[in-house]
Order: structure tokens, then sequence, then C-alpha cells
């Protein structure tokens, strides 16, 4: 009988070429599995290999030095689905572009929990519900496009908090309430919050009719 260390360490060596998911590291994962959640016509992600080591060979995926995913570009992909929770785990992600396609349900809050994110610009698709308070965690935030989608509610007032945010446009839904005017949206004018017919503010006056409820 083989000693039990041996056994072990057979089994080391083993492990990895019995299980392709085992290889793959927890972006990658995340990756295939917004791979499954879309529908892909035309086979932009054709390369997304989950057997691979990590994703930083696949096509619009962008890695830095230490093959993190830093950078998801699929907008005008033809793809259309909807997202997860699975998305949080790309902590590294500066960019989501997923902007112009036809991806429908929520916007999931996890989406909050990636702290370096700089741009997010999923405009151009068919998100409903509401714009996730959780956002406000996106410190590094400079650029939220949200236009041109079915979008209801208000705008979060904790958004408020994002310092650095210089563009944000949320035109084109059926937002509701009243814009806020603190921190940098102060300086947002009204091309932001266009054709939302519920929604109103100072830069709206006398634009939208009188029903401004939620």
């Amino acid at each position: 009988m083989a000693p039990l260390s041996v056994i072990s360490l057979s089994l080391c060596f083993l492990l990895p070429l019995l299980s392709p998911a085992i290889s793959t590291n927890s972006e990658g994962n995340a990756l295939h599995a917004l791979r499954r959640r879309l529908s892909d016509p035309t086979n932009v992600l054709q390369s997304w290999d989950p057997t691979l080591v990590n994703p930083c060979t696949w096509f619009h995926v962008t890695c830095d030095s230490n093959n993190h995913v830093i950078r998801l570009d699929l907008g005008n992909s033809n793809i259309s689905g909807t997202l997860g929770p699975e998305l949080a785990q790309l902590q590294h992600l500066q960019y989501l572009e997923l902007y112009k396609n036809d991806i429908s349900g929520e916007i999931p809050k996890e989406l909050g929990n990636l702290k370096n994110l700089v741009g997010l610009d999923l405009y151009g698709n068919r998100f409903e519900g509401e714009i996730p308070k959780s956002f406000s965690g996106l410190k590094s935030l400079r650029f939220l496009r949200l236009n041109n989608n079915n979008l209801t509610g208000s705008i979060p007032r904790e958004l408020t908090a994002l310092s650095n945010l210089k563009v944000f446009d949320v035109s084109n839904n059926d937002l509701c309430g009243t814009t806020p005017v603190d921190g940098p949206f102060g300086m947002f004018s009204m091309p932001s919050y266009a054709n939302n017919m519920r929604l109103n503010g100072p830069e709206l006056k006398g634009l939208v009719p009188y029903n401004f409820g939620c």
C-alpha cells in the first residue's frame, strides 16, 4: 500500500487535470457565468474558454500585469440576456462596457461592490427596475451612463456621495421624483435627464408635465 503522503501528492497533480473548473480563477468563473446568461448569435464570446487558467486571452477582456480583469468591452455586440451577481467577483474591474445591446432585467445591486470601477456604460439596452442605491459605494466612478433603458423609480440620493462623478446620463427612461442637486449633481444639466416625463428638477423646469410623483 502506498504511503498516505504519496497518495495525497498524486491527487494534487491529478485533480487539476480531472476538473477544468479547478484551473480557472474566480474572475474567469464570473465571466463564464455571464456568458451562460447571454445569448450570443454572432459568437463574439467564442474565445471565452472556461478551461484556461485565466481569462486574459479572451477577446473583449483586458487584464493588468497581474492577470486581473480590469476592462470588459462588449458594447454594441448584439448580445441579449441578463446580468447576474457574479460580476461582483471582478474586484479589479475599472470599465464595464455593455452599451447598445439587448440586455434586460434588473441591474444587479452587486455591481456596487466593484470599488475600482471608473466607467459604467449600460446605455441602450432594456434594463428595468430601479437604479441600485448600492452604486453609492463606487467611489472611483467617473462615468455613469444608464440612458435609453426602461428604468423606473427615483434617482437615489445616495449617489450624491460620488465626488468623482463627471458624466451622468439617465435620459430616455421612466424615472420620477426630483433630481438631486448636491455633490456632483450640481453640474449636470437638462440633457442628463431628458425624456423622463415624471422627473422634476431646476434644470427641467417648464420642460416636463406636472405629474412628478413616483
